[in-house]
């Protein structure tokens, strides 16, 4: 009878472990951050006209660092632009007004994040202000089908063929020149 409760330490001390680990990966997840609400933020907006595949709780980064996230996204019914509120974190009040904002994806297949690029000005932007400059999100499909259904023959000018003999360009049909250098039958007494 003493594994019994040999064996039941043991299965207890696994579910500690697999809870546990539970824990880390959902910490890992949020980037360290498990507030429910807004505190230590304040929030801006964006306008853009394509979003691309952002998400709710999506980074929001300068030069690469994480400063805040992506806390609504919502669709302005006479514009017809993505609005998105930035809940970006306190300790950077003092973004110029003349911020701009870009949709930016990490890698060919990574996630999509907001890239704030901070401007010259000297008076900063306040809660609830508007992200004036914005870049919308490059839609990799849309460019990858534009390059391969252009064809050889989207150029302005056709490219001469070549000499099958010389394997040289043709020479171009210039109009006849006259030499005027030669005196002809009206010049001679």
């Amino acid at each position: 009878m003493s594994r019994g409760p040999r064996l039941e330490f043991a299965v207890g001390a696994f579910l500690l472990l697999a809870l546990a680990s539970l824990l880390v990966l959902a910490i890992a997840s949020t980037n360290g951050k498990l507030s429910f609400g807004g505190a230590g933020s304040y929030e801006l907006t964006a306008r853009f006209t394509n979003i691309g595949q952002l998400r709710v709780a999506a980074p929001v980064r300068i030069g690469g660092v994480n400063i805040g996230r992506v806390s609504k996204i919502a669709l302005d019914p006479v514009k017809l632009d993505s609005v998105l509120t930035l809940a970006i974190d306190d300790r950077y009040q003092d973004l110029p007004s003349d911020t701009s904002a870009g949709i930016q994806t990490a890698g060919l297949l990574g996630e999509s994040y907001v890239a704030l690029l901070p401007g010259g000005d000297m008076a900063p932007l306040k809660p609830g202000d508007e992200i004036a400059y914005t870049t919308p999100a490059v839609d990799l499909m849309q460019l990858v089908g534009k390059y391969m259904f252009s064809g050889p023959g989207a150029s302005s000018a056709p490219e001469p063929a070549a000499d099958a003999g010389t394997g040289t360009a043709p020479a171009q049909a210039t109009e006849p020149t006259t030499d005027t250098s030669a005196p002809t039958t009206e010049d001679t007494p």
